[in-house]
């Protein structure tokens, strides 16, 4: 985790999830974006409750994951789409966490997703925060992930093209996840499989990003098991 000098901001104790800015003020979603974090959520809940019993996990959906302390304070921030964090506290000391703080909590998300929302080279950005020279620069979004946060799974997907990428952190950089015979990409750790679907939810028809477990079979959300049972 690499985090500015306090001294370099003024700051004399490193800030939490309550004195962060939980967002940059930029208008960067379409109209899919939103119902899929959704989708995502709501199917994987039961698998995440058999996986924690204790209830010890945490979903993030377009939630910033504070990696440095920097000025401002929100260009020490990435923002996945989505993301989960296995073994940690539902809230904070009682309160909804604002954002994840990597300094606070330690604990790097299992998968961070991002949705392509332009070409995906911001997702595929893998300019290092150090030039050769030694001076700073912004960096890319990728190298943010594979060097810093680190979670072991990183996926890209772009609804235009119905795909997804799954890259695996294997030691010091991503390696690209082949997908199965059914065309998913495995997240051992979860025993889910991503892939895309085509079908309906809400009122669009659009090839969505969906969980299946590891025998094939596509994970519900609750309004789908319960017209299912209905049925």
């Amino acid at each position: 985790m690499t985090i500015a000098p306090s001294s370099e901001l003024g700051i004399t104790t490193l800030p939490d999830h309550t004195q962060l800015p939980d967002s940059d003020g930029t208008f960067v979603k379409n109209f899919q974006e939103h119902p899929q974090s959704i989708l995502l959520t709501d199917s994987i809940l039961s698998t995440l409750d058999s996986l924690h019993p204790d209830q010890q996990y945490a979903i993030g959906q377009d939630s910033g994951i504070y990696w440095r302390l920097t000025e401002p304070l929100e260009r020490g921030a990435e923002c996945p789409d989505w993301f989960y964090v296995p073994n940690v506290p539902p809230t904070l000391d009682g309160r909804v966490r604002r954002s994840y703080v990597l300094w606070q909590e330690y604990i790097p998300p299992l998968i961070a997703i991002e949705f392509v929302s332009g070409d995906g080279s911001e997702e595929r950005d893998r300019t290092p925060l150090y030039q050769i020279s030694g001076e700073r620069q912004k960096p890319g979004k990728f190298w943010v992930y594979e060097q810093i946060i680190r979670p072991p799974f990183y996926a890209i997907y772009e609804v235009r093209k119905a795909s997804v990428e799954v890259y695996h952190l294997m030691e010091n950089h991503y390696e690209l996840v082949a997908a199965n015979e059914r065309g998913h990409y495995p997240i051992h750790p979860m025993g889910v499989e991503l892939g895309i679907w085509l079908g309906q939810y809400g009122n669009l028809e659009l090839p969505w990003l969906r969980w299946w477990d590891s025998q094939g079979n596509l994970l519900l959300t609750g309004d789908e098991r319960a017209r299912m049972n209905a049925s």
